[in-house]
């Protein structure tokens, strides 16, 4: 039995596209690599993002942002060395931690404190940056749009199905820009994973895989309101596996399981979870994600081919041993000679992901320029909530989902 959860605005509101497409190259996407034998300097990755981008300015901006906790803080460290944001104001529900964010921003950019969120939207801005608690994400998102304001907004758009489909709505109405902060969509692997695929190297594709590991779980404080693991991590997955593929998921069949802390299984949610993706084309896919993966942060994807394999994240730091163990080496995926240290795996997504995040913030500003158009807008959000919104839905009956039962 199909279940009917049109209860949003009529479909009409959103423009007809079921699939809308990324229309910069696949090289525009991410120019940097991942792997590296240790993170760069804040110094070190302002000289690379301005090595990427245009000479020529358009003009300086006045970049305002909305949340000055963990992301929030790498956001402004990195529109600070971007040359077109000579202006970057910082508010948080919290005033003295927007005070605190300022005074530790290099002084490349005018860095302006604001007593308040809503003063964001008298300071004259150019772009605004939403990393605000989930919670405030859509309220915010509209409100710049109305005031035609460009918004780059980390996911989700909102806590809720209803609303991220009220936000993409409101964000169609206005015509302003919405970019939504899939991230992986900026991994040089990733993109060099998607157009091997559109080449043709890897022949027809029957399998892909995907993985999001975390090395230690959130705060207990944090489950309540983070969605659910598929909602709030595994979402990734999914939009990658769409973004990569060029392909839409029609049914789904995921599981879940808890092992670990009691707080999952209080909350309603699982620690582990896996899905079985069915796509358009027959293609058959996987995710895979954990709270607790000691070895260290992994997130890998694997497309198997007619033809061909190949595999992104897989560096070395990626926490994973070959075995067997080579003679004279206790781990393949040690540093330098054998027997040396072990090797420094990631300790989280903002490490394993940092040249993606300056990417796609470099790629917010080309929008708000208008030299680019936008990489990921709203429609591309909705679509990844609404197969987070599958996985849930199967995981908490115990069936196959098809896709079509969840949207609007």
């Amino acid at each position: 039995m199909r279940h009917n959860l049109a209860l949003g605005p009529p479909r009409t509101t959103v423009p007809a596209r079921r699939r809308p497409r990324v229309t910069a190259p696949v090289s525009d996407i991410s120019n940097t690599g991942n792997a590296r034998n240790r993170p760069l300097t804040l110094l070190e990755r302002s000289i690379t993002l301005v090595t990427h981008l245009t000479a020529d300015r358009e003009g300086s901006m006045k970049i305002g942002l909305a949340g000055a906790g963990r992301i929030g803080a790498r956001h402004a460290a990195a529109l600070c060395a971007l040359p077109e944001v000579d202006d970057l104001h910082v508010a948080d529900a919290d005033p003295g931690r927007a005070r605190d964010l300022a005074a530790r921003l290099p002084r490349t950019s005018r860095v302006v404190a604001r007593d308040a969120v809503a003063d964001l939207f008298s300071a004259g801005l150019d772009g605004l940056v939403v990393a605000a608690a989930t919670d405030a994400h859509a309220g915010l998102v509209e409100r710049a749009v109305a005031a035609r304001i460009p918004v780059f907004c980390e996911k989700p758009l909102a806590a809720d199905l209803d609303g991220t489909f009220q936000t993409v709505a409101a964000a169609a109405t206005a015509e302003v820009p919405v970019q939504v902060g899939f991230q992986r969509r900026f991994d040089s692997g990733n993109a060099a994973a998607r157009e091997a695929l559109a080449s043709g190297r890897l022949g027809w594709l029957h399998t892909v895989r995907s993985c999001s590991f975390d090395p230690a779980p959130p705060p207990a404080g944090y489950v309540p309101t983070s969605g659910g693991l598929f909602r709030d991590c595994v979402i990734h997955d999914l939009d990658l596996i769409r973004f990569v593929t060029g392909r839409e998921v029609v049914r789904v069949m995921a599981a879940g399981a808890n092992r670990g802390d009691d707080f999952f299984r209080e909350c309603g949610d699982v620690d582990t979870g896996s899905a079985l993706l069915v796509l358009d084309d027959g293609t058959l896919g996987q995710v895979s994600a954990t709270r607790y993966n000691a070895a260290g942060y992994d997130s890998r994807l694997e497309l198997f081919g007619s033809k061909d394999s190949i595999v992104t994240g897989m560096d070395d730091r990626t926490p994973v041993t070959a075995l067997p163990e080579r003679d004279g080496e206790p781990d393949a995926a040690r540093d330098g000679e054998p027997g040396g240290a072990p090797r420094r795996a990631y300790g989280g997504f903002m490490e394993r992901f940092a040249d993606a995040y300056d990417a796609e913030l470099r790629a917010f500003v080309d929008v708000v320029a208008g030299r680019r158009a936008n990489p990921c807008p709203p429609e591309e959000a909705l679509e990844a909530f609404y197969l987070a919104e599958a996985c849930e839905l199967s995981l908490r009956e115990g069936r196959i989902v098809g896709t079509e039962e969840v949207r609007r």
